[in-house]
């Protein structure tokens, strides 16, 4: 095993390249300099979650689907308590790196977090909820149960409930229990004496883990049809006074506090990551509190009690009409066999090339093959690592793993490729933010298996999306290549938009090649021919093309650039873009969540508009396009335009050289875009997004339902999208 050793000296030479990386490269302040000139990135992500919001608004959308965006949102809202929120405080409390735009990010997001989940929680209450009871889906509360559906509760709390449940009255020899992070949990005001003659007015219990938040009624006991479900909370609290027996039960409310889930590790004075990650796995339950969540009818002195014991400020206390945890309902979207209620079955697309019996090694030779998930199939790139590891002919393969998931045939073939007897060599991220313990695990299983197991790079993450196969041919060894923009990971392919390329082009191959060698070995790359790497060249290459296209706007030809990514945060790459405006340089960016440029000011981004496409699939693609004197330079990326991606991980940009296969990056991943009038938000400079809508005699244009339509279940067509006009050069004018 190669492992995580290296030197301290090795780790202090990335940061001075880092720092002087930054320093060279960032350009010449703006007039006018100051914070005003970006947006606040934490209320940015915060007004993502508005967009989220509004689709569960929606009522043109199937309402199992209206369901599911309120649980996003819940999910969203956790992560951004648990490291955003976490970080700031963290920052807080050393005092040291938090600028005014931070500062205010903070100081606002409890307000816009309490507007969002007011909204949340309305609308679950007041439309989800009884929409659903209309359609036969019950979730039912205790005053909602006949006699005899109280009588099976009250029969599943006593058989499975009770026996599992622990109240710890609290006292010198009961001090507040630990609680983990987002648990359900309750606490409990109590009357009278205890057992031992003591007035111990205040229990804690813990709802264990192992049992289900959502419990689906027996059927024959409804008099309503339909299915009808209860929470766990609920089925708790109808019992609560079981569970104090000869006390008075005061008042009770359920709660939850989210923790800082930052894992930390001291990377100079760590020998062995994985060992270190695995003692710190569990510590992450255990962060210091960053929110409370109780019921909204909890009494102020209990609410109170519990912030002292999490040392959580009340403005970051939230009392909800309904479940602590929103996200458990879930559940129901998952488990429901109402697909009337849900969005239509879709089944991707197959790129015609590979679509019968086929010798993918012999495709890749003669041609290289895009893919564009959701709506084609994950499936060929299974493939290309399946075949890798059956072939006789294929010697090694190398791979870079962030998020393959719990299960995955992708690390199953890598594994069956090792056992084999094959060169594997695999680079595990263990530091992937909620994947630790899956990656932990299939470094493990890859270890035992035989294959090289190496995790990245002292204090950056590997976050680049690559494989490579070398494989015996009659002429020499020939190297094929898997590079894209979202993770090893079939289930998230199904539901996330991005770009995958499957190649033989030999520069680009070799580059991944040294990529690989740079990732193991810790030494310099070479001289790339074609892929842009951070943290060394890709903060470079990127505002070299923003100059660049400026230079041309400057000479009095038209300039382009079109980007798409998930954020948009890096000051140095907001100012070129700035100054590329303010030099006639036409700007498009789709940006879906966090976006801290500043759109539409006059004399500084007149030139420059930004949207967000929020649907049915979380739109994950990276694309930069360049027009470039009609070279129409078009690069795929791991990265969003963010610091930490092109200063703190390893990540690639490669080029898409195929004249046909550029074309349909352009249209499948830009243009369509630009043209949504359904699901596209516009940003003005206020900060505030406003959704676009069909105008006059426009007709409604969903980018990813056209993308569905053009894709699913069938070859993708090199034709230019007929519904455009302007055919493949984006230069062209845009519409209002």
């Amino acid at each position: 095993m190669f492992g995580f050793y290296t030197s301290l000296s090795l780790v202090k030479s990335f940061r001075k390249m880092d720092v002087k990386l930054k320093t060279d490269e960032v350009p010449a302040s703006l007039p006018g300099d100051g914070p005003h000139l970006f947006l606040n990135r934490e209320l940015s992500l915060l007004e993502f979650n508005r967009r989220v919001l509004e689709q569960a608004e929606d009522p043109a959308l199937p309402l199992l689907e209206r369901l599911r965006f309120l649980c996003i949102v819940s999910s969203n809202l956790d992560e951004f308590f648990e490291v955003r929120v976490a970080s700031l405080l963290a920052q807080y409390q050393h005092q040291s790196g938090v600028d005014d735009v931070s500062r205010v990010g903070l100081d606002g997001a409890s307000e816009e977090c309490r507007q969002i989940i007011g909204r949340q929680y309305a609308l679950l209450n007041d439309e989800i909820l009884p929409k659903l009871s209309e359609n036969g889906i019950h979730l039912l509360r205790r005053s909602d149960r006949n006699a005899a559906q109280k009588a099976w509760v009250k029969q599943y709390f006593d058989k499975e409930v009770r026996p599992l449940l622990t109240p710890v009255g609290l006292d010198p020899a009961h001090p507040f229990p630990r609680v983990i992070n987002k648990s359900l949990n309750f606490i409990v005001e109590l009357a009278g004496k205890d057992a031992f003659g003591r007035g111990t007015g205040i229990a804690i219990m813990k709802a264990p883990r192992v049992l289900p938040r959502v419990i689906r009624l027996p059927d024959e006991l409804s008099d309503k049809p339909g299915a009808s479900y209860c929470l766990l909370s609920s089925v708790i609290q109808a019992h609560m006074a079981d569970l104090f027996t000869g006390r008075e039960v005061v008042s009770y409310s359920q709660f939850r506090v989210t923790r800082n889930s930052d894992l930390w590790v001291d990377e100079e004075e760590v020998k062995n990551l994985r060992q270190a990650l695995q003692s710190e796995l569990h510590s992450r339950n255990y962060g210091f509190g960053v929110r409370l969540e109780v019921a909204r009818g909890c009494p102020r002195h209990l609410s109170d009690f519990l912030l002292e014991q999490f040392s959580i400020d009340r403005s970051r206390l939230f009392s909800v009409d309904g479940p602590v945890n929103m996200g458990r309902l879930l559940e129901i979207v998952n488990t429901t066999s109402r697909n009337d209620l849900k969005f239509p079955p879709f089944v991707p697309g197959f790129p015609g090339k590979l679509a019968t019996h086929y010798d993918i090694f012999n495709v890749l030779g003669k041609q290289d093959v895009l893919l564009h998930h959701p709506f084609q199939s994950f499936q060929p790139v299974i493939d290309f690592i399946r075949c890798a590891a059956a072939d006789a002919s294929v010697v090694a393969i190398k791979q870079t793993i962030y998020r393959a998931g719990a299960n995955s045939e992708l690390m199953e073939a890598l594994i069956n490729a090792a056992l084999r007897g094959k060169e594997v060599t695999v680079i595990v991220e263990l530091m992937a933010r909620f994947d630790e313990e899956a990656n932990i695990n299939w470094a493990e299983r890859l270890e035992e298996a035989g294959a090289q197991v190496v995790y990245g790079v002292v204090g950056l993450k590997t976050h680049a999306k690559m494989a490579l196969v070398l494989r015996r041919e009659p002429g020499g060894l020939r190297r094929y290549a898997h590079l894209g923009t979202g993770n090893y990971n079939p289930t998230t392919a199904k539901h996330y938009s991005d770009f995958g390329l499957l190649t033989s082009n030999e520069a680009l191959t070799a580059d991944v090649n040294e990529v690989f060698i740079h990732l193991t070995s810790l030494t310099r790359p070479t001289q790339l021919q074609s892929i842009w790497l951070a943290p060394f060249s890709l903060q470079k290459e990127i505002v070299r093309a923003i100059r660049h296209e400026a230079s041309i706007a400057k000479g009095g030809k038209p300039a382009r650039i079109i980007a798409k990514m998930n954020s948009l945060t890096d000051d140095s790459v907001i100012r070129a873009l700035y100054d590329a405006s303010s030099d006639g340089v036409r700007i498009d960016l789709i940006v879906r969540g966090a976006c801290a440029l500043r759109p539409g000011v006059p004399g500084l981004s007149d030139n420059i508009k930004v949207r967000s496409i929020v649907g049915r699939f979380l739109e994950h693609t990276r694309i930069f396009y360049f027009r470039n004197n009609l070279q129409h330079d078009v690069y795929l990326a791991s990265a969003d335009w963010m610091n930490r991606n092109l200063f703190r991980r390893v990540e690639v940009a490669f080029p898409v050289h195929a004249p046909a296969l550029k074309k349909r990056v352009i249209r499948e991943g830009l243009q369509v875009y630009l043209k949504d009038n359904v699901n596209a938000w516009e940003l003005g400079s206020d900060g505030r997004y406003r959704r676009r809508k069909p105008r006059g005699s426009q007709k409604a244009f969903s980018a990813q339902q056209a993308l569905m339509e053009m894709l699913g279940m069938g070859p993708a067509t090199d034709q230019p999208n007929k519904d455009n006009e302007h055919g493949t050069d984006p230069v062209a004018p845009r519409r209002s």
